[in-house]
């Protein structure tokens, strides 16, 4: 099974359109690169988008305000320090912060000052591919990653922070460079709510090579994806000795319990393949539970192996729990 899980289809898939309907592929010269498009910026939008953004952003940037402002400040710290002033040395105070050249002309002890560069930069990596858009609760995964996508937009332009964003299937989709403020914030999550995809399948490696060719200082970057994709391990490796990466899992309830419901047909959501199941043989279920624990395992083996703290969000649950408790995770270890 090529992505693991995907969702009933009573009837026969449509027609496929006519040859011109048909959406452009990658061109085949360049590999991992779809064709130039235009921005969502010069395509206008429709009411049913404006009203998905409006409700994001009412949600998520309350949420960014009331929940996360404090963590999220003290878990992600700036690049480093700069030197600001120096003043008197006053008991206390750390003797090999001395200026000495300057010491020396006043006969007394000075001290430098310096102050965090709290400047940062944070880049959302999503996957657009259409196993995305799957989802049997409260939402489908691509709608939990815009919002997920949308906190921590607005959690990083609290903190003056730029936020990037590089939407990608199987060939990278577009590419929003980082700035700062609640208007470009909400032009990445339009990105995110609105693009459509050149392409359906997934590819993690592409993504992420991107991420450390056009991504030169360190980010910290969040990969959103159900993770549903394979030979992604050495590029992952590299970004995240650039980068500070932190995997965003987007889990549904199907992805691990396959339901009894008898016959059905099942199709891969990315590439139309479809199979027929007699769901209600229970060696198929505890087959298909022990495939998907087994890539869950080996999936969270490869996070461990490289440090990352990853975090899981489920399509039926709440995204900010999970969030707060990577971020207390965090904090506590730079605490010791």
């Amino acid at each position: 099974m090529s992505r693991l899980w995907s969702y009933f289809v009573p009837d026969k898939p449509a027609a496929p359109a006519p040859k011109d309907e048909r959406r452009e592929k990658p061109r085949a010269d360049k590999p991992g690169r779809a064709e130039p498009r235009k921005t969502r910026d010069t395509q206008p939008a429709t009411a049913e988008l404006l009203k998905k953004l409006r409700a994001i952003e009412i949600k998520t940037s309350h949420l960014a305000n009331e929940q996360l402002s404090g963590s999220y400040s003290s878990v992600f710290r700036g690049q480093g320090l700069s030197f600001r002033e120096v003043r008197a040395y006053m008991p206390g105070d750390d003797v090999r912060w001395i200026d000495w050249n300057v010491s020396a002309r006043m006969n007394e002890a000075f001290v430098k000052v310096f102050v965090e560069e709290r400047e940062m930069t944070v880049m959302l990596v999503v996957d657009l591919s259409e196993s995305e858009h799957f989802g049997t609760r409260r939402a489908s995964k691509a709608a939990v990653a815009a919002e997920i996508c949308a906190l921590c937009a607005f959690s990083a332009i609290r903190n003056n922070d730029r936020v990037g964003l590089l939407l990608a299937t199987d060939v990278v989709e577009t590419i929003v460079p980082p700035k700062k403020g609640e208007k470009h914030v909400m032009r990445v999550i339009r990105e995110i709510l609105g693009y459509e995809p050149t392409s359906s399948g997934t590819n993690l490696k592409v993504a992420l090579e991107t991420l450390c060719k056009v991504q030169k200082r360190k980010a910290v970057t969040f990969v959103v994806s159900d993770f549903f994709d394979r030979g992604y391990e050495r590029a992952l490796a590299l970004a995240a000795s650039k980068h500070d990466v932190i995997p965003v899992v987007i889990e549904d309830v199907r992805d691990t319990e396959m339901p009894d419901v008898g016959l059905a047909t099942f199709e891969d959501l990315e590439t139309g393949e479809e199979v027929v199941v007699d769901t209600s043989d229970r060696n198929v279920r505890e087959r298909y539970a022990a495939l998907m624990r087994a890539h869950q395992i080996e999936r969270d083996k490869l996070f461990k192996k490289l440090a990352l703290d990853t975090v899981t969000i489920r399509t039926d649950g709440n995204y900010v729990e999970p969030l707060r408790k990577l971020f207390a995770k965090r904090t506590r270890r730079m605490r010791r």
